[in-house]
């Protein structure tokens, strides 16, 4: 089985006076939101093999706040064609990786992350910032990854694990 984990960054600053839409930062709830995730994903045994992520700075900064938290040993790589790529193109990338990663999570942007849910799995998800969503694909090969083959394992958003009754920041 393969997993493949969609990662919606964390909330962008939209006051930061960024020059881009690229140079975008997250804001101090998208900060706090990309490290539960990371603190969540290692603590329920989550931690992808290795992070593909979008240049932009909100991406970029969401993906290595989370493997910071959570202490991933994994590496992360900037794949400049996931700012703005087509559910296609993500599906190209996803069939292009070694066929020894169990799982791979690509840090990235709406709408294209509910597309590529949707394309996948056939369901209708919308994904949230800070949301994460694992789809699973029966067979031992990325390049067997094709639209409707993937189920949905689990969504979590960030949300679920910021309330008092969670203890995220004590790493």
């Amino acid at each position: 089985m393969k997993r493949l984990l969609l990662f919606r960054h964390g909330k962008s600053d939209w006051d930061s006076g960024a020059a881009s839409d690229h140079a975008r930062p997250l804001a101090k709830r998208g900060v706090r939101s990309a490290r539960a995730m990371g603190r969540v994903l290692a603590r329920s045994g989550q931690v992808p093999d290795l992070v593909l992520s979008s240049p932009a700075v909100r991406a970029r900064t969401t993906a290595e706040l989370a493997a910071e938290a959570g202490r991933w040993a994994c590496p992360i790589t900037i794949v400049p064609l996931l700012y703005g790529a087509s559910p296609g193109d993500v599906v190209r990338l996803v069939r292009d990786q070694d066929d020894g990663l169990g799982t791979v999570m690509l840090v990235g942007h709406e709408p294209t992350w509910s597309a590529v849910a949707a394309q996948l799995s056939g369901a209708d998800v919308q994904v949230k910032t800070a949301t994460v969503v694992a789809l699973d694909f029966a067979g031992d090969m990325w390049d067997q990854v094709a639209p409707g083959r993937a189920e949905i394992a689990w969504v979590l958003q960030s949300r679920m694990f910021l309330g008092d009754d969670w203890d995220l920041d004590g790493g």
